[in-house]
């Protein structure tokens, strides 16, 4: 067997059976109900909600039923982040109440709003308070839980290994790894050697995360980490279907609904943003979709002028958006480049 071709095999997290081993990270904003859907839909093995603050979970904040709302999936899992074990505990309750079937934990998330009040990676320079978070919610929830986590804060502090290996202990199932601390955010490229010390620290599944965008960069992950498991983040930015690429590479095969013309693009374009309307609603939606509009124009559309980017990028008229973007996504194949994340 491949390192790629393990990527097909099944994995089971503390019961639940995922079809395989090919992930979508969670990333806040951009991991919609919408976005999971077509992520699951190209094939990706696991989809995991937008990362949801526990705090205003549990306070009722408008916007959070959205980020957990179940979105008919055969596994549905939500992200948790936080710092206070009364709202993790508390949000982890809803979340499972709201159909999740896995609960993650955010130790991972690099950005300032969110070290800034001691959430996300800033748990990891107090690993005595991380696992009492951890402890929170698998005290009051009955569905597997997993952390999510970097190497460390900083090149002095890498304490990744310790802190999966105390998680294992007090009852986590599964740990995902970024390779880089958070100092690093994502400059540089991802230490996919240095996740091999989390998965030797370790019995339940590793699953890596980091710099990694098509089949050959996944089977070097594995080779480099000893991972059972990876998981694709900012490749996904204007193609949905990166995982189920991946995952459908390990089998030889062909990922399920991938754009393969001109036409074929321009429909799922549209289709995607006419989701996110129906998702936000049209004032929302139309700001919600903006930064997938513009992703979808980087990667694919090569040649399109100033003033029709623009024009789709700022007009608050779907209709006309609409129109805009079959024009551009239609038009003459040299204007294009369909680029899978081969």
């Amino acid at each position: 067997m491949t390192e790629l071709s393990k990527l097909a095999v099944p994995l089971d997290v503390g019961g639940v059976r995922i079809r395989n081993r090919v992930f979508l990270a969670p990333m806040s904003g951009i991991t919609d109900e919408a976005f999971r859907q077509r992520a699951h839909a190209h094939g990706a093995g696991l989809v995991v909600s937008e990362m949801v603050a526990s705090g205003e979970l549990a306070k009722g904040r408008a916007g959070c039923d959205l980020r957990i709302r179940h979105s008919g999936l055969p596994v549905h899992m939500v992200q948790l982040a936080g710092r206070e074990a009364v709202h993790m505990a508390e949000g982890a309750r809803i979340a499972a109440g709201e159909g999740a079937d896995i609960i993650d934990i955010n130790m991972g998330c690099p950005a300032k709003k969110v070290t800034g009040g001691y959430a996300g990676s800033a748990l990891m320079l107090d690993l005595d308070h991380a696992l009492s978070l951890i402890e929170a919610v698998i005290g009051a929830v009955d569905v597997p839980v997993t952390v999510k986590m970097r190497l460390g804060w900083d090149e002095g502090a890498l304490n990744a290994p310790t802190l999966a290996r105390r998680a294992e202990h007090a009852g986590v199932r599964m740990v995902t790894v970024h390779g880089r601390t958070r100092c690093q955010f994502y400059q540089g490229k991802a230490d996919w050697r240095a996740i091999a010390r989390v998965k030797d620290a370790v019995s339940i599944p590793v699953v890596a995360n980091g710099d990694v965008s098509s089949p050959a960069e996944a089977a070097d992950i594995l080779e480099q980490s000893g991972a059972d498991a990876i998981m694709i983040g900012r490749a996904h930015y204007g193609a949905p279907w990166t995982a189920g690429f991946i995952a459908a590479a390990a089998l030889e095969q062909v990922a399920p609904g991938v754009p393969a013309s001109a036409q074929a693009l321009a429909d799922y374009v549209v289709s995607h943003y006419e989701d996110m309307l129906a998702l936000y609603g049209t004032e929302s939606g139309l700001r919600q979709a903006r930064k997938h509009l513009g992703w979808y124009l980087d990667r694919h559309a090569v040649g399109v002028t100033d003033e029709k980017r623009k024009a789709i990028l700022t007009s608050f008229e779907p209709e006309r958006v609409i129109v805009l973007l079959r024009d551009v996504f239609s038009g003459a194949p040299e204007k294009l480049s369909l680029r899978s994340a081969a």
